[in-house]
């Protein structure tokens, strides 16, 4: 353990923010260390009085724009739960631990907005439901929220699942595939016909296209001082990001612009183009583009990254498929799996999980302080920036014993329910928390169960490096070949 990193004894002290550390201590009543069942909810907290040193200019983020994910995993292991750093000109706070995420996301959320970095998509989203603040996000979501009630997202699984079947059914024996390719055409055309009532099949080797572009774009900016350039100037990378935005537009506006303004089909679209305020206004065109834009991109791309990590981890884990394959068999049989199914798929849903877990494709977070406030007993002044990141959290092996290992069974016994709050928020936490969060876990589990029924992924045998950009995106194709279930 490094010299400046001790568990649960007493600071004095600061940190390079100048912020005095508190006291290291377990905190009753949120969570308890992992595996043992029984006890207080409790876990040992671990703190340091200084962060990573950097550069003279650039700070920290130098380390953190050559590789993120093990930045990240290094501030953690050498300095704790709480680390001050310096990107540039900028201070910030990493959060790892539990107890500081649910203090930022839920005890003093009122505290924070959302940070420069999810600002810096606003060129693309527009205001909707991901980059909107205060009573304009309030608005959006109380609109959109009755789109993802419970017994609606059970409607969107037959649709899942009937997709799913329809892409089980092209595929051939030994058929050369693309697993991101393929599972980003499927969630694509699942999303737009479950919440838009609309077919994207002819656009989506478009839209999938543009939409690496662009996370080719926010991963260069996200991981250099260039994220200090406004997305205004006419650079050639703004440049680039602008035009992508404008064919997803064409896109966009066509889905809108199909559907009659009086038509309704019981769809999120139907529900945001019928929308009234107090004074009976509607929503203009752009504030519909804004949430047709945020979901159609968003309610894809989580799932099908999910979707193509597991298949990776199936295919690197034999006896984990196994297993999936043996439920999969006496659970459905022959039949395509439906929405009923799935309290009876357990390890389908620890697949999930363990996924998510290894892979969240939110991978990390920030907030920016709107005024003056404490996570933990350090003052955070205004203006200042907490990443939160729920790959490194997610990868604790407080929580999570052997935290780099394929194992979903650690999920068969109620894990969830015995971890610390903030220990596993592949959706967020708080108010905020992702509006798609049970859409996304029922598409996942009813597609792989799907798939997975019937036909293994053999996958080339190189190792597949994470891309983090918006989302943690594989840095390669994953080419392969189908190979059907005996």
């Amino acid at each position: 353990m490094p010299r400046s990193l001790v568990a649960a004894q007493v600071y004095s002290g600061s940190m390079t923010t100048g912020a005095p550390v508190r006291e290291a201590r377990p905190i009753e009543g949120r969570g308890h260390i992992a595996g043992d069942g029984q006890g207080p909810l409790d876990y040992e907290h671990r703190h340091s009085d200084e962060g990573p040193k950097g550069r003279l200019l650039s700070g920290a983020m130098g380390e953190y724009g050559a590789d993120p994910i093990g930045a990240m995993r290094r501030w953690r292991d050498d300095h704790g739960d709480f680390v001050p750093i310096r990107f540039g000109p900028f201070r910030a706070h990493v959060a790892f631990g539990p107890s500081e995420i649910e203090e930022v996301l839920v005890e003093r959320a009122a505290d924070f907005r959302k940070s420069f970095g999810t600002r810096m998509l606003i060129p693309l989203l527009g205001r909707g439901l991901l980059t909107a603040e205060g009573d304009e996000w309030l608005r959006h979501r109380r609109l959109a929220s009755p789109a993802f009630h419970r017994a609606r997202v059970e409607g969107y699984g037959r649709t899942m699942a009937r997709y799913a079947e329809d892409g089980a059914d092209a595929w051939l024996e030994g058929q050369a595939v693309d697993l991101h390719d393929d599972m980003t055409a499927l969630t694509l055309r699942i999303v737009a016909r479950t919440l838009f009532d609309a077919d994207v099949t002819a656009r989506i080797e478009e839209v999938a296209r543009l939409g690496t572009e662009i996370q080719d774009f926010y991963y260069l900016r996200f991981a250099s001082l260039r994220f200090l350039i406004p997305t205004w100037l006419p650079t050639p990378g703004n440049r680039r990001l602008g035009a992508a935005t404008r064919r997803l537009d064409e896109v966009v506006y066509r889905i809108i612009r199909d559907r009659r303004p009086d038509e309704d089909r019981g769809d999120l679209l139907s529900m945001l183009l019928q929308a009234r305020d107090e004074q009976g206004a509607g929503m203009s065109e752009r504030q519909v583009r804004d949430e047709v834009m945020t979901l159609l991109l968003a309610g894809h791309e989580t799932t099908a990254l999910a979707l193509t990590w597991a298949f990776l981890l199936l295919d690197r884990n034999p006896e984990a498929r196994g297993r999936l394959e043996a439920e999969l068999a006496a659970v459905l049989g022959r039949e395509p799996a439906s929405p009923e199914d799935v309290p009876a798929l357990p390890y389908a849903q620890a697949i999930v999980s363990e996924t998510l877990r290894l892979y969240p494709p939110a991978y990390v977070t920030g907030r920016e302080a709107v005024r003056d406030t404490t996570i933990g007993g350090t003052h955070i002044p205004k203006g200042h920036i907490v990443l939160i990141s729920m790959y490194t959290t997610h990868r604790d092996e407080r929580f999570f014993p052997e935290p780099d290992a394929f194992r979903p069974e650690r999920w068969l016994e109620g894990l969830e329910k015995r971890l610390p709050r903030a220990a596993f928020i592949p959706f967020g936490l708080g108010s905020r928390k992702c509006i798609g969060a049970s859409f996304a876990k029922m598409e996942a589990t009813l597609v792989l169960a799907t798939i997975a029924r019937r036909w293994r992924f053999e996958l080339d045998g190189a190792e597949i490096a994470t891309q983090p950009s918006i989302t943690l995106r594989p840095a390669a194709a994953m080419p392969g070949r189908m190979r059907s279930v005996a």
